[in-house]
């Protein structure tokens, strides 16, 4: 079965993060939580959920794993300028390993200069952002490009999680 990075911090959209974690878990995948630090405790924005580090950004290699997952909420916002997690991503790219990201995650693609050229869906209001990073936006609940998987909010997770799923 697959090994999967779930890049996290806090203020994380709590379902965004729950529900691909549960369900790759569920379909027997190894889901590993990659943050800033080793063991820090992180919370949603709704409080609804809390996840413990299992791992330090600095201490991982894309290499190690086949796929990556990035939730929304605040917690891109808060990652997208350590550089080793824009390295992470980078070389997960490169290597064409699945990376999905939902609502705000496209940030970190954003910021690691990956969507040039791409056709991706975000949060709906990130589209300006995403159109002057050099990607195509598309509205749709799930877009799938080579090995980018985008969504746009908790409404379309469903969909997110069979991309995913379908990816591995």
């Amino acid at each position: 079965m697959s090994k999967i990075a779930f890049l996290l911090a806090d203020q994380f959209e709590d379902s965004e993060m729950q529900v691909p974690y549960d369900e790759v878990r569920k379909a027997g995948h190894e889901a590993i939580i990659i943050g800033l630090k080793q063991g820090e405790s992180l919370t949603g924005k709704n409080g609804k959920a809390t996840y413990t580090t299992d791992k330090a950004i600095s201490e991982v290699q894309a290499a190690d794993y086949d796929a990556v997952v990035i939730p929304g909420g605040s917690s891109p916002e808060n990652l997208r300028l350590n550089s080793d997690i824009l390295t992470f991503v980078t070389e997960a790219n490169a290597e064409k390993k699945p990376i999905a990201a939902i609502c705000h995650g496209p940030q970190i693609l954003a910021s690691a200069d990956l969507l040039k050229g791409r056709t991706i869906t975000a949060y709906p209001p990130l589209k300006d952002d995403m159109i002057n990073a050099g990607a195509e936006f598309r509205d749709h609940e799930a877009v799938v490009d080579e090995n980018f998987i985008t969504s746009r909010t908790p409404q379309d997770e469903p969909a997110f999680v069979r991309e995913i799923l379908r990816a591995l």
